[in-house]
């Protein structure tokens, strides 16, 4: 049976596109987009967690992608 990681990240509406494009490349698929709590819109992301990696690998994708959009 597969086993998934899942990821959440606001998409900022000046930047949806590169934002996606960014964890695509990183093998993340889209699964669903929200308004959330805040009003502005939430990515969340899924795929498929490989024995070989460690847990929590998300949290480095998320740390590297954060400072791709940093000004």
């Amino acid at each position: 049976m597969t086993t998934w990681e899942y990821l959440t990240t606001p998409l900022l509406i000046h930047n949806t596109a590169a934002i996606m494009n960014n964890w695509g490349k990183q093998g993340w698929e889209l699964v669903q987009v929200v308004t959330g709590p805040e009003g502005g819109l939430v990515g969340y992301f899924k795929r498929p967690l490989s024995d070989a990696a460690p847990a929590n690998t998300g949290l480095a994708s998320a740390a590297a992608a954060a400072t791709q959009f940093e000004e």
